[in-house]
Protein backbone atom coordinates (compact mmCIF):
# COMPACT_ATOMS: atom_id res chain seq x y z
CA UNK A 1 0.00 0.00 0.00
CA UNK A 2 1.40 3.39 -0.96
CA UNK A 3 1.67 6.11 1.69
CA UNK A 4 -1.23 8.53 1.92
CA UNK A 5 -1.10 11.91 0.26
CA UNK A 6 0.13 14.64 2.59
CA UNK A 7 -2.68 16.83 3.79
CA UNK A 8 -2.77 20.36 5.06
CA UNK A 9 -3.82 20.24 8.73
CA UNK A 10 -5.58 23.56 8.45
CA UNK A 11 -7.71 22.29 5.57
CA UNK A 12 -9.18 19.70 7.89
CA UNK A 13 -9.98 22.13 10.70
CA UNK A 14 -13.73 22.47 11.21
CA UNK A 15 -15.25 25.72 9.96
CA UNK A 16 -16.48 28.20 12.53
CA UNK A 17 -20.13 29.24 12.70
CA UNK A 18 -19.26 32.56 11.07
CA UNK A 19 -17.35 30.88 8.23
CA UNK A 20 -20.23 28.45 7.66
CA UNK A 21 -22.75 31.30 7.44
CA UNK A 22 -20.58 33.16 4.91
CA UNK A 23 -20.26 30.08 2.71
CA UNK A 24 -23.94 29.27 3.21
CA UNK A 25 -24.85 32.69 1.81
CA UNK A 26 -23.44 31.75 -1.58
CA UNK A 27 -24.98 28.26 -1.49
CA UNK A 28 -28.46 29.52 -0.64
CA UNK A 29 -28.28 32.37 -3.15
CA UNK A 30 -27.48 29.92 -5.94
CA UNK A 31 -30.22 27.55 -4.75
CA UNK A 32 -32.66 30.47 -4.70
CA UNK A 33 -31.98 31.39 -8.34
CA UNK A 34 -32.13 27.72 -9.41
CA UNK A 35 -35.63 27.28 -8.00
CA UNK A 36 -36.70 30.73 -9.18
CA UNK A 37 -35.74 29.76 -12.73
CA UNK A 38 -38.37 27.02 -12.62
CA UNK A 39 -41.17 28.97 -10.93
CA UNK A 40 -40.64 32.46 -12.35
CA UNK A 41 -41.33 31.33 -15.91
CA UNK A 42 -44.76 29.84 -15.12
CA UNK A 43 -46.76 33.05 -15.66
CA UNK A 44 -44.60 34.08 -18.62
CA UNK A 45 -45.18 30.97 -20.73
CA UNK A 46 -48.35 32.16 -22.52
CA UNK A 47 -46.58 35.37 -23.56
CA UNK A 48 -43.46 33.45 -24.64
CA UNK A 49 -45.57 31.09 -26.71
CA UNK A 50 -47.24 34.01 -28.48
CA UNK A 51 -44.01 35.92 -29.21
CA UNK A 52 -42.10 32.89 -30.52
CA UNK A 53 -45.09 31.43 -32.40
CA UNK A 54 -44.98 28.14 -30.51
CA UNK A 55 -47.44 25.27 -30.29
CA UNK A 56 -49.13 23.77 -27.25
CA UNK A 57 -46.77 20.80 -27.41
CA UNK A 58 -43.76 23.13 -27.31
CA UNK A 59 -45.35 24.92 -24.37
CA UNK A 60 -45.10 21.68 -22.39
CA UNK A 61 -41.53 21.06 -23.52
CA UNK A 62 -40.31 24.40 -22.12
CA UNK A 63 -41.10 23.06 -18.65
CA UNK A 64 -40.28 19.41 -19.31
CA UNK A 65 -36.81 20.08 -20.76
CA UNK A 66 -35.55 21.67 -17.54
CA UNK A 67 -37.24 19.13 -15.29
CA UNK A 68 -35.93 16.22 -17.34
CA UNK A 69 -32.33 17.45 -17.44
CA UNK A 70 -32.31 18.31 -13.74
CA UNK A 71 -33.86 15.05 -12.52
CA UNK A 72 -31.92 12.70 -14.81
CA UNK A 73 -28.53 14.16 -13.87
CA UNK A 74 -29.09 14.47 -10.10
CA UNK A 75 -27.50 11.05 -9.30
CA UNK A 76 -24.55 11.88 -11.56
CA UNK A 77 -23.84 15.14 -9.77
CA UNK A 78 -24.08 13.38 -6.42
CA UNK A 79 -21.55 10.71 -7.40
CA UNK A 80 -19.16 13.27 -8.88
CA UNK A 81 -19.25 15.05 -5.52
CA UNK A 82 -17.85 11.87 -3.93
CA UNK A 83 -14.95 11.84 -6.41
CA UNK A 84 -14.00 15.44 -7.16
CA UNK A 85 -13.83 18.84 -5.49
CA UNK A 86 -17.32 19.78 -4.32
CA UNK A 87 -16.48 23.48 -4.57
CA UNK A 88 -15.34 23.18 -8.19
CA UNK A 89 -18.39 21.11 -9.13
CA UNK A 90 -20.73 23.65 -7.55
CA UNK A 91 -19.09 26.46 -9.52
CA UNK A 92 -19.41 24.42 -12.72
CA UNK A 93 -23.12 23.91 -12.00
CA UNK A 94 -23.60 27.65 -11.45
CA UNK A 95 -21.75 28.35 -14.70
CA UNK A 96 -23.95 25.94 -16.66
CA UNK A 97 -27.06 27.47 -15.13
CA UNK A 98 -25.96 31.04 -15.93
CA UNK A 99 -25.02 30.08 -19.51
CA UNK A 100 -28.38 28.38 -20.06
CA UNK A 101 -30.22 31.40 -18.64
CA UNK A 102 -28.43 33.85 -20.94
CA UNK A 103 -29.05 31.69 -23.99
CA UNK A 104 -32.73 31.21 -23.07
CA UNK A 105 -33.10 34.97 -22.74
CA UNK A 106 -31.85 35.59 -26.29
CA UNK A 107 -33.65 32.61 -27.90
CA UNK A 108 -35.37 33.50 -31.19
CA UNK A 109 -37.47 30.36 -31.61
CA UNK A 110 -39.18 27.73 -29.50
CA UNK A 111 -36.75 24.89 -30.40
CA UNK A 112 -33.85 27.12 -29.34
CA UNK A 113 -35.57 28.01 -26.07
CA UNK A 114 -36.27 24.35 -25.31
CA UNK A 115 -32.63 23.38 -25.96
CA UNK A 116 -31.31 26.22 -23.78
CA UNK A 117 -33.77 25.33 -21.01
CA UNK A 118 -32.22 21.84 -21.03
CA UNK A 119 -28.77 23.41 -20.50
CA UNK A 120 -30.27 25.43 -17.66
CA UNK A 121 -31.68 22.19 -16.24
CA UNK A 122 -28.22 20.60 -16.15
CA UNK A 123 -27.09 23.39 -13.85
CA UNK A 124 -30.26 23.25 -11.76
CA UNK A 125 -29.75 19.52 -11.17
CA UNK A 126 -26.22 20.16 -9.95
CA UNK A 127 -27.23 23.01 -7.65
CA UNK A 128 -30.07 21.07 -6.07
CA UNK A 129 -28.00 17.91 -5.58
CA UNK A 130 -24.76 19.54 -4.45
CA UNK A 131 -26.19 22.08 -1.99
CA UNK A 132 -27.04 19.37 0.54
CA UNK A 133 -23.75 17.55 -0.07
CA UNK A 134 -21.66 20.68 0.47
CA UNK A 135 -23.53 21.53 3.68
CA UNK A 136 -22.92 17.97 4.87
CA UNK A 137 -19.20 18.39 4.20
CA UNK A 138 -19.09 21.61 6.23
CA UNK A 139 -21.27 20.66 9.19
CA UNK A 140 -21.65 17.59 11.39
CA UNK A 141 -25.04 15.80 11.34
CA UNK A 142 -25.78 17.07 14.86
CA UNK A 143 -25.28 20.70 13.79
CA UNK A 144 -26.72 20.24 10.30
CA UNK A 145 -30.33 20.65 11.35
CA UNK A 146 -30.05 24.36 12.08
CA UNK A 147 -28.61 25.03 8.64
CA UNK A 148 -31.07 22.71 6.88
CA UNK A 149 -33.79 24.98 8.21
CA UNK A 150 -32.34 27.88 6.25
CA UNK A 151 -32.33 25.71 3.12
CA UNK A 152 -35.99 24.85 3.59
CA UNK A 153 -36.87 28.51 4.04
CA UNK A 154 -35.14 29.44 0.78
CA UNK A 155 -36.94 26.67 -1.11
CA UNK A 156 -40.31 27.82 0.21
CA UNK A 157 -39.68 31.50 -0.54
CA UNK A 158 -38.45 30.77 -4.08
CA UNK A 159 -41.39 28.46 -4.81
CA UNK A 160 -44.01 30.99 -3.75
CA UNK A 161 -42.36 34.22 -4.92
CA UNK A 162 -41.41 32.93 -8.38
CA UNK A 163 -44.86 33.24 -9.97
CA UNK A 164 -45.34 36.67 -8.36
CA UNK A 165 -42.04 37.98 -9.72
CA UNK A 166 -42.69 36.41 -13.12
CA UNK A 167 -46.12 38.01 -13.33
CA UNK A 168 -44.68 41.42 -12.44
CA UNK A 169 -41.91 41.16 -15.07
CA UNK A 170 -44.32 40.14 -17.83
CA UNK A 171 -46.77 42.90 -16.94
CA UNK A 172 -44.04 45.59 -16.93
CA UNK A 173 -43.80 47.00 -20.49
CA UNK A 174 -40.12 48.01 -20.36
CA UNK A 175 -39.03 44.55 -19.12
CA UNK A 176 -40.77 41.70 -20.93
CA UNK A 177 -40.51 37.92 -20.59
CA UNK A 178 -36.80 37.73 -21.52
CA UNK A 179 -35.91 39.30 -18.19
CA UNK A 180 -37.37 36.25 -16.46
CA UNK A 181 -34.14 34.57 -17.61
CA UNK A 182 -31.79 37.56 -17.42
CA UNK A 183 -32.78 38.42 -13.84
CA UNK A 184 -31.19 35.32 -12.32
CA UNK A 185 -27.82 35.69 -14.11
CA UNK A 186 -26.26 38.43 -11.92
CA UNK A 187 -27.52 36.62 -8.82
CA UNK A 188 -25.90 33.38 -10.00
CA UNK A 189 -22.59 35.12 -10.72
CA UNK A 190 -22.68 36.80 -7.31
CA UNK A 191 -23.24 33.39 -5.72
CA UNK A 192 -20.25 31.99 -7.62
CA UNK A 193 -18.02 34.82 -6.36
CA UNK A 194 -19.14 34.35 -2.76
CA UNK A 195 -18.56 30.59 -2.90
CA UNK A 196 -15.12 31.06 -4.46
CA UNK A 197 -14.09 33.34 -1.59
CA UNK A 198 -15.75 31.65 1.38
CA UNK A 199 -16.07 27.92 0.74
CA UNK A 200 -13.01 25.92 1.80
CA UNK A 201 -13.38 22.15 1.87
CA UNK A 202 -10.71 19.43 2.07
CA UNK A 203 -10.05 17.60 -1.21
CA UNK A 204 -8.78 14.03 -1.44
CA UNK A 205 -6.57 13.48 -4.46
CA UNK A 206 -6.95 9.89 -5.53
CA UNK A 207 -7.27 7.88 -8.68
CA UNK A 208 -10.78 8.28 -10.06
CA UNK A 209 -12.68 5.88 -12.28
CA UNK A 210 -16.04 7.07 -13.54
CA UNK A 211 -18.69 4.54 -14.49
CA UNK A 212 -19.64 6.16 -17.79
CA UNK A 213 -21.72 3.18 -18.97
CA UNK A 214 -23.77 3.15 -15.78
CA UNK A 215 -24.24 6.92 -15.93
CA UNK A 216 -25.44 6.72 -19.54
CA UNK A 217 -27.90 3.93 -18.78
CA UNK A 218 -29.27 5.75 -15.73
CA UNK A 219 -29.76 9.00 -17.65
CA UNK A 220 -31.37 7.12 -20.56
CA UNK A 221 -33.73 5.09 -18.37
CA UNK A 222 -34.76 8.05 -16.23
CA UNK A 223 -35.26 10.23 -19.32
CA UNK A 224 -37.62 7.68 -20.89
CA UNK A 225 -39.52 7.40 -17.61
CA UNK A 226 -39.81 11.18 -17.29
CA UNK A 227 -40.94 11.56 -20.89
CA UNK A 228 -43.60 8.91 -20.33
CA UNK A 229 -45.09 10.53 -17.24
CA UNK A 230 -44.91 13.95 -18.90
CA UNK A 231 -46.81 13.06 -22.09
CA UNK A 232 -49.00 10.09 -21.15
CA UNK A 233 -52.60 11.15 -20.81
CA UNK A 234 -52.05 14.14 -23.13
CA UNK A 235 -50.27 13.03 -26.30
CA UNK A 236 -51.20 9.34 -25.94
CA UNK A 237 -53.10 7.17 -23.51
CA UNK A 238 -51.71 5.73 -20.30
CA UNK A 239 -52.52 2.30 -21.68
CA UNK A 240 -51.36 2.41 -25.31
CA UNK A 241 -48.59 1.07 -27.57
CA UNK A 242 -46.63 4.31 -27.08
CA UNK A 243 -46.78 3.94 -23.29
CA UNK A 244 -45.64 0.34 -23.63
CA UNK A 245 -42.59 1.34 -25.70
CA UNK A 246 -41.57 4.07 -23.24
CA UNK A 247 -41.91 1.73 -20.27
CA UNK A 248 -40.11 -1.13 -22.01
CA UNK A 249 -37.19 1.12 -22.90
CA UNK A 250 -37.01 2.53 -19.36
CA UNK A 251 -37.13 -0.92 -17.74
CA UNK A 252 -34.43 -2.30 -20.05
CA UNK A 253 -32.11 0.68 -19.53
CA UNK A 254 -32.53 0.77 -15.76
CA UNK A 255 -32.27 -3.02 -15.52
CA UNK A 256 -28.96 -2.97 -17.38
CA UNK A 257 -27.85 -0.08 -15.18
CA UNK A 258 -28.41 -2.21 -12.07
CA UNK A 259 -26.25 -5.00 -13.54
CA UNK A 260 -23.49 -2.56 -14.49
CA UNK A 261 -23.58 -0.80 -11.13
CA UNK A 262 -23.16 -4.05 -9.18
CA UNK A 263 -19.86 -4.71 -10.98
CA UNK A 264 -18.48 -1.17 -11.30
CA UNK A 265 -15.53 -0.09 -9.16
CA UNK A 266 -17.09 3.35 -8.61
CA UNK A 267 -20.84 2.93 -9.23
CA UNK A 268 -22.88 6.10 -9.78
CA UNK A 269 -25.60 4.87 -7.42
CA UNK A 270 -24.01 2.15 -5.23
CA UNK A 271 -26.52 -0.73 -4.89
CA UNK A 272 -25.27 -1.33 -1.33
CA UNK A 273 -26.98 1.92 -0.30
CA UNK A 274 -30.39 0.32 -0.69
CA UNK A 275 -29.45 -2.50 1.66
CA UNK A 276 -29.47 0.11 4.42
CA UNK A 277 -32.89 0.28 6.05
CA UNK A 278 -32.81 4.05 6.59
CA UNK A 279 -31.87 4.79 2.98
CA UNK A 280 -34.45 2.42 1.50
CA UNK A 281 -37.32 3.71 3.66
CA UNK A 282 -36.29 7.34 3.12
CA UNK A 283 -36.34 6.85 -0.65
CA UNK A 284 -39.82 5.33 -0.43
CA UNK A 285 -40.99 8.21 1.75
CA UNK A 286 -39.45 10.73 -0.65
CA UNK A 287 -41.53 9.36 -3.52
CA UNK A 288 -44.74 9.96 -1.58
CA UNK A 289 -43.71 13.34 -0.20
CA UNK A 290 -42.51 14.53 -3.60
CA UNK A 291 -45.87 13.69 -5.15
CA UNK A 292 -47.76 15.35 -2.32
CA UNK A 293 -45.54 18.45 -2.34
CA UNK A 294 -45.64 19.12 -6.08
CA UNK A 295 -49.31 18.17 -6.26
CA UNK A 296 -50.30 20.58 -3.50
CA UNK A 297 -48.35 23.51 -4.93
CA UNK A 298 -49.42 22.97 -8.56
CA UNK A 299 -53.09 22.06 -8.18
CA UNK A 300 -53.97 24.50 -5.41
CA UNK A 301 -52.78 27.34 -7.67
CA UNK A 302 -54.82 25.91 -10.52
CA UNK A 303 -57.84 25.67 -8.19
CA UNK A 304 -57.62 29.34 -7.18
CA UNK A 305 -57.30 30.52 -10.78
CA UNK A 306 -59.63 28.22 -12.71
CA UNK A 307 -62.23 27.33 -10.11
CA UNK A 308 -62.37 30.58 -8.16
CA UNK A 309 -61.38 33.10 -10.85
CA UNK A 310 -58.45 34.75 -9.05
CA UNK A 311 -55.57 36.30 -11.00
CA UNK A 312 -52.16 34.57 -10.97
CA UNK A 313 -50.78 37.18 -8.57
CA UNK A 314 -53.66 36.79 -6.13
CA UNK A 315 -53.49 33.01 -6.43
CA UNK A 316 -49.82 33.19 -5.47
CA UNK A 317 -50.65 35.31 -2.42
CA UNK A 318 -53.38 32.87 -1.36
CA UNK A 319 -50.76 30.11 -1.37
CA UNK A 320 -48.60 31.97 1.16
CA UNK A 321 -49.86 29.95 4.21
CA UNK A 322 -48.20 26.85 2.73
CA UNK A 323 -44.87 28.68 2.43
CA UNK A 324 -45.28 30.19 5.90
CA UNK A 325 -45.79 26.80 7.51
CA UNK A 326 -42.81 25.42 5.60
CA UNK A 327 -40.44 28.24 6.60
CA UNK A 328 -41.39 28.29 10.28
CA UNK A 329 -41.28 24.54 10.90
CA UNK A 330 -38.18 23.78 8.84
CA UNK A 331 -36.21 26.46 10.72
CA UNK A 332 -37.62 25.56 14.14
CA UNK A 333 -37.18 21.81 13.76
CA UNK A 334 -33.61 22.28 12.52
CA UNK A 335 -32.67 24.17 15.67
CA UNK A 336 -34.43 21.66 17.91
CA UNK A 337 -32.65 18.73 16.23
CA UNK A 338 -29.30 20.45 16.75
CA UNK A 339 -30.10 21.01 20.41
CA UNK A 340 -31.53 17.58 21.27
CA UNK A 341 -29.98 15.26 18.67
CA UNK A 342 -33.40 13.66 18.07
CA UNK A 343 -34.91 13.77 14.60
CA UNK A 344 -37.46 10.99 14.13
CA UNK A 345 -40.16 12.66 16.21
CA UNK A 346 -40.13 15.62 13.80
CA UNK A 347 -40.30 13.36 10.75
CA UNK A 348 -43.25 11.42 12.14
CA UNK A 349 -45.06 14.59 13.23
CA UNK A 350 -44.48 16.15 9.82
CA UNK A 351 -45.77 13.08 7.97
CA UNK A 352 -48.91 13.06 10.13
CA UNK A 353 -49.46 16.79 9.46
CA UNK A 354 -48.92 16.32 5.72
CA UNK A 355 -51.42 13.47 5.59
CA UNK A 356 -53.97 15.41 7.66
CA UNK A 357 -53.63 18.59 5.59
CA UNK A 358 -54.06 16.77 2.28
CA UNK A 359 -57.00 14.77 3.65
CA UNK A 360 -58.66 18.05 4.64
CA UNK A 361 -57.98 19.52 1.19
CA UNK A 362 -59.74 16.46 -0.25
CA UNK A 363 -63.00 17.90 1.13
CA UNK A 364 -62.88 21.20 -0.81
CA UNK A 365 -65.46 22.25 -3.40
CA UNK A 366 -65.91 25.31 -5.59
CA UNK A 367 -67.65 27.09 -2.68
CA UNK A 368 -65.17 26.35 0.12
CA UNK A 369 -64.25 29.45 2.20
CA UNK A 370 -60.86 30.87 1.35
CA UNK A 371 -59.91 31.24 5.03
CA UNK A 372 -60.55 27.52 5.54
CA UNK A 373 -58.32 26.67 2.59
CA UNK A 374 -55.61 28.83 4.14
CA UNK A 375 -55.79 26.75 7.33
CA UNK A 376 -55.50 23.52 5.38
CA UNK A 377 -52.53 24.84 3.40
CA UNK A 378 -50.81 25.91 6.61
CA UNK A 379 -51.07 22.32 7.92
CA UNK A 380 -49.64 20.96 4.65
CA UNK A 381 -46.79 23.48 4.87
CA UNK A 382 -46.04 22.40 8.42
CA UNK A 383 -45.83 18.79 7.28
CA UNK A 384 -43.52 19.63 4.38
CA UNK A 385 -41.24 21.73 6.58
CA UNK A 386 -40.81 18.93 9.12
CA UNK A 387 -40.11 16.17 6.59
CA UNK A 388 -38.32 17.31 3.44
CA UNK A 389 -34.92 18.43 4.76
CA UNK A 390 -34.93 16.07 7.72
CA UNK A 391 -35.26 13.00 5.48
CA UNK A 392 -32.01 13.99 3.77
CA UNK A 393 -30.41 14.50 7.19
CA UNK A 394 -31.42 11.00 8.31
CA UNK A 395 -29.85 9.45 5.20
CA UNK A 396 -26.65 11.48 5.46
CA UNK A 397 -26.24 10.35 9.07
CA UNK A 398 -26.67 6.68 8.12
CA UNK A 399 -24.08 6.36 5.34
CA UNK A 400 -20.28 6.60 5.30
CA UNK A 401 -18.67 9.77 3.99
CA UNK A 402 -17.61 8.01 0.77
CA UNK A 403 -21.29 7.63 -0.19
CA UNK A 404 -22.52 11.00 1.08
CA UNK A 405 -23.10 12.55 -2.34
CA UNK A 406 -24.70 9.47 -3.91
CA UNK A 407 -27.02 8.91 -0.93
CA UNK A 408 -28.13 12.56 -0.66
CA UNK A 409 -28.78 12.88 -4.38
CA UNK A 410 -30.74 9.59 -4.40
CA UNK A 411 -33.27 10.97 -1.92
CA UNK A 412 -33.64 14.20 -3.90
CA UNK A 413 -33.81 12.28 -7.18
CA UNK A 414 -36.72 10.11 -6.04
CA UNK A 415 -38.46 13.15 -4.58
CA UNK A 416 -38.25 14.91 -7.95
CA UNK A 417 -39.26 11.76 -9.81
CA UNK A 418 -42.26 11.33 -7.53
CA UNK A 419 -43.22 14.95 -8.05
CA UNK A 420 -42.98 14.76 -11.84
CA UNK A 421 -44.89 11.49 -12.03
CA UNK A 422 -47.43 12.71 -9.50
CA UNK A 423 -48.22 15.92 -11.34
CA UNK A 424 -48.77 14.03 -14.60
CA UNK A 425 -50.91 11.29 -13.08
CA UNK A 426 -52.92 13.63 -10.87
CA UNK A 427 -53.40 16.00 -13.80
CA UNK A 428 -54.87 13.17 -15.87
CA UNK A 429 -57.15 12.21 -12.97
CA UNK A 430 -58.31 15.81 -12.59
CA UNK A 431 -59.03 16.18 -16.31
CA UNK A 432 -61.02 12.94 -16.33
CA UNK A 433 -63.06 13.93 -13.27
CA UNK A 434 -63.79 17.40 -14.69
CA UNK A 435 -64.99 15.82 -17.93
CA UNK A 436 -67.31 13.49 -16.03
CA UNK A 437 -68.84 16.34 -13.99
CA UNK A 438 -69.27 18.54 -17.06
CA UNK A 439 -70.96 15.63 -18.80
CA UNK A 440 -73.47 15.55 -15.95
CA UNK A 441 -74.37 19.19 -16.61
CA UNK A 442 -72.13 20.99 -14.11
CA UNK A 443 -70.49 24.26 -15.28
CA UNK A 444 -66.80 23.93 -16.15
CA UNK A 445 -65.60 26.33 -13.43
CA UNK A 446 -67.64 24.61 -10.73
CA UNK A 447 -66.55 21.19 -11.98
CA UNK A 448 -62.90 22.28 -11.74
CA UNK A 449 -63.36 23.15 -8.07
CA UNK A 450 -65.36 20.08 -7.15
CA UNK A 451 -62.96 17.72 -8.94
CA UNK A 452 -59.88 19.11 -7.14
CA UNK A 453 -60.78 17.24 -3.97
CA UNK A 454 -60.13 13.89 -5.68
CA UNK A 455 -56.57 14.97 -6.55
CA UNK A 456 -55.80 15.80 -2.92
CA UNK A 457 -57.40 12.56 -1.76
CA UNK A 458 -54.96 10.56 -3.89
CA UNK A 459 -52.08 12.73 -2.66
CA UNK A 460 -53.20 12.02 0.93
CA UNK A 461 -53.00 8.29 0.21
CA UNK A 462 -49.42 8.68 -0.99
CA UNK A 463 -48.61 10.76 2.10
CA UNK A 464 -49.95 7.89 4.22
CA UNK A 465 -47.46 5.54 2.51
CA UNK A 466 -44.70 8.03 3.37
CA UNK A 467 -45.92 8.10 6.98
CA UNK A 468 -45.69 4.33 7.28
CA UNK A 469 -42.19 4.31 5.76
CA UNK A 470 -41.02 7.05 8.14
CA UNK A 471 -42.49 5.26 11.16
CA UNK A 472 -40.40 2.17 10.28
CA UNK A 473 -37.11 4.13 10.10
CA UNK A 474 -34.83 3.36 13.04
CA UNK A 475 -33.51 6.48 14.73
CA UNK A 476 -29.70 6.59 14.81
CA UNK A 477 -27.99 9.18 17.07
CA UNK A 478 -26.59 12.08 15.08
CA UNK A 479 -22.81 12.19 14.74
CA UNK A 480 -20.90 15.21 16.03
CA UNK A 481 -18.10 15.12 13.47
CA UNK A 482 -17.76 16.13 9.85
CA UNK A 483 -16.38 13.88 7.08
CA UNK A 484 -12.61 14.02 6.68
CA UNK A 485 -10.88 14.35 3.37
CA UNK A 486 -10.04 10.66 3.35
CA UNK A 487 -13.69 9.84 2.91
CA UNK A 488 -13.77 7.35 5.78
CA UNK A 489 -16.92 6.76 7.79
CA UNK A 490 -16.67 9.22 10.60
CA UNK A 491 -17.88 7.07 13.47
CA UNK A 492 -16.57 8.15 16.87
CA UNK A 493 -13.23 6.54 17.83
CA UNK A 494 -13.54 4.31 20.89
CA UNK A 495 -10.99 4.35 23.74
CA UNK A 496 -8.25 1.71 23.60
CA UNK A 497 -8.64 -1.23 25.96
CA UNK A 498 -6.21 -3.83 24.59
CA UNK A 499 -2.79 -3.61 26.28
CA UNK A 500 -0.12 -5.62 24.52
CA UNK A 501 -2.24 -6.02 21.38
CA UNK A 502 -1.95 -4.21 18.05
CA UNK A 503 -3.09 -0.61 18.27
CA UNK A 504 -4.35 1.49 15.38
CA UNK A 505 -6.24 4.47 16.70
CA UNK A 506 -4.93 7.20 14.43
CA UNK A 507 -6.95 9.38 12.09
CA UNK A 508 -4.82 8.54 9.05
CA UNK A 509 -4.35 5.21 7.25
CA UNK A 510 -1.24 3.12 8.08
CA UNK A 511 0.56 0.37 6.22
CA UNK A 512 0.48 -2.10 9.11
CA UNK A 513 -0.83 -2.49 12.58
CA UNK A 514 1.13 -0.72 15.31
CA UNK A 515 2.04 -2.12 18.75
CA UNK A 516 3.07 -0.15 21.81
CA UNK A 517 6.84 -0.06 22.44
CA UNK A 518 6.21 -0.46 26.18
CA UNK A 519 3.24 -0.87 28.53
CA UNK A 520 0.92 2.10 28.82
CA UNK A 521 -0.16 3.13 32.28
CA UNK A 522 -1.59 6.62 31.87
CA UNK A 523 -5.15 5.67 32.79
CA UNK A 524 -7.69 8.16 31.54
CA UNK A 525 -5.00 10.71 30.78
CA UNK A 526 -3.12 11.87 27.70
CA UNK A 527 0.28 10.47 26.81
CA UNK A 528 2.95 10.63 24.19
CA UNK A 529 4.41 7.18 23.59
CA UNK A 530 6.77 6.13 20.83
CA UNK A 531 5.17 3.54 18.58
CA UNK A 532 7.07 0.80 16.79
CA UNK A 533 7.28 1.08 13.05
CA UNK A 534 6.44 4.77 13.06
CA UNK A 535 8.49 7.94 13.56
CA UNK A 536 5.78 9.77 15.41
CA UNK A 537 4.01 9.55 18.71
CA UNK A 538 0.44 8.68 19.57
CA UNK A 539 -1.47 11.33 21.52
CA UNK A 540 -4.87 9.87 22.42
CA UNK A 541 -6.99 9.53 25.53
CA UNK A 542 -6.80 6.00 26.97
CA UNK A 543 -8.39 4.02 29.72
CA UNK A 544 -6.33 0.85 30.05
CA UNK A 545 -4.35 0.74 33.29
CA UNK A 546 -1.78 -2.04 33.43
Amino acid sequence: MSPPEPRDPEALAPMSHREILRALTGLLLSLLVAILSSTIVANALPTILKDLHGSQGQYTWVVTATLLAATATTPIWGKLADLFSKKLLYQVAIGLFALGSILAGIASSMPELIAYRAVQGLGVGGLQALAQVVIAAMVSPRERGRYAGYTGAVIAVATVSGPLVGGFIVDTPWLGWRYCFFLVVPLALAAMAVIHKTLHLPVLRRKVRIDWLGATLIIGGVSLLMLWVSFAGKDFGWISPASGLYLLGAVLALGLAVLVETKAAEPVVPPRLFRDRTVLLSVLASLGIGTAMFGASVFIGQYFQQARGFSPTVAGLLGMPLALGYVLTSTWSGRRITKTGRWKIYLVTGAVALFAGLALLATITHTSPVWLLACYLLIVGIGMGLTMQNLVLAVQNAVPATDLGAASSSVMFFRSLGGAAGVSVLGAVLAGRVGTLVGHGEPVRDAQGDASGLVFLIAAGLALVALVAIALIKEVPLRNNTPGSTGEHTAPVKPVDNPGKPVDNRSTPVDRLLTPARPISAAGGRFAQVVEGCRRTVDKAVDNPV
